[in-house]
């Protein structure tokens, strides 16, 4: 059974809270994590969550979203600290930390959703409300704060990211009251802005998908601007888990385009999966540059599930005046193993299990298009 399962429904709204502590052991791991008791007096991680889902059940707000939307929402609340266990530390001046814990809470909801098999389009809008659900606590202060909101709305509806904020607000106890006003005052500015922006529930619209590239990839842009489309070439950038379907998307649906494949590099180079892969990828960007310097289109093939990664040749391949098209591939896990188990060099489980634990969905900030291509078993 999948956590939607236990999103609140009418007409008695109600939370079984010890349901999820026997269903689910990340949900029970949350009451050993301690928390600051500045702005968590309330207690341990899974007090607090707790506290945040039963804010959310009784909300307005929260009772008036289609059955789906509030599926969607309740369970960004329920796993949005899923990772303080992970995270948190008692530092040297005795505060209690847990940096990291939203963009590690997306990559662990990820795992746990897809094992679930929550559906692709609403595993996704839950992850990108946990990895962006402390934005709404300083939105307005920010200097960028304009083109923070934009990139935001490209990953996660702002209008549902404002309802998370606020149950994670108000699902606490500060030990200064005016923290948690201000807190909620931040919530509810965040929410108005996103509107006056025109990108609270809907991603922030441009003139084309070159103008939204540049915006985001440019300093000092200006968001209305209709750039003129000067790429002279097109990369196709592959992202998924090994045993995915990369390559069977490239063999249907690339035509002749060259592949700068990294599998096949190691092949060539006798290169362990597992062993270090500097030598790899350098001799992968050479090969690119060689296409990029000539404005040849080609398909760069590789798991690229870090958005770290990705930037990194999506950078090269700007530096050359490239278009770039992200193609994500995805299936089951079952899948995975046994395809990559079938293949006549299988990539060792404990580096596919290296690679879970740093597993992102590429979005619209990143690249011109983006196509996902998901198994229909998902």
């Amino acid at each position: 059974m999948s956590v939607l399962a236990h999103c609140p429904a009418p007409p008695h709204w109600r939370l079984d809270w010890r349901a999820l502590r026997d269903a689910y052991p990340w949900v029970d791991a949350l009451h050993a994590c301690p928390q600051d008791p500045g702005f968590h007096a309330e207690g341990d991680v899974g007090i607090h969550t707790e506290m945040a889902c039963q804010a959310l059940a009784a909300s307005a707000a929260f009772r008036a979203l289609p059955a789906e939307e509030r599926a969607i929402v309740f369970a960004a609340v329920l796993l949005h600290d899923v990772a303080k266990p992970a995270c948190t530390k008692h530092e040297d001046d005795g505060r209690i930390s847990s940096r990291g814990h939203s963009g590690r809470g997306d990559i662990l909801a990820r795992r746990i959703l897809w094992r679930q098999g929550v559906p692709f389009a609403t595993r996704e809008a839950i992850c990108g409300l946990i990895r962006h659900h402390q934005v709404p606590f300083f939105l307005v202060d920010r200097e960028d704060s304009r083109k923070l909101a934009y990139r935001v709305s490209h990953m996660a509806r702002c209008d549902h990211l404002a309802l998370v904020a606020w149950a994670d607000g108000f699902g606490r106890r500060c030990a200064d009251d005016a923290d948690q006003r201000r807190i909620l005052d931040n919530v509810e500015l965040f929410r108005e802005y996103c509107d006056e922006q025109g990108c609270l529930a809907q991603p922030r619209r441009f003139a084309s998908d070159h103008s939204r590239f540049l915006y985001f990839h440019k300093d000092s842009r200006d968001p209305d601007y209709h750039a003129h489309d000067d790429t002279g070439c097109q990369v196709t950038l592959m992202s998924g888990l090994p045993g995915a379907g990369k390559d069977h998307w490239i063999r249907h649906a690339a035509g002749d385009l060259p592949v700068v494949s990294l599998d096949a590099i190691r092949l060539e180079r006798g290169i362990d999966p597992a062993a270090p892969q500097g030598r790899v990828i350098d001799e992968g960007r050479q090969r690119a540059k060689e296409y990029l310097r000539r404005q040849q289109s080609f398909v760069w093939n590789a798991t690229n599930l870090s958005q770290q990664i990705r930037d990194q040749l999506i950078a090269l391949f700007n530096d050359y005046g490239a278009r770039v098209r992200i193609v994500y591939v995805e299936a089951s896990e079952t899948h995975i193993r046994s395809r990559n188990r079938a293949r006549e060099s299988p990539v060792p489980s404990r580096v596919i299990d290296k690679l879970l634990e740093r597993w992102t969905v590429p979005t619209t900030v990143e690249a011109h298009e983006i196509v996902c291509h998901v198994d229909a078993d998902q």
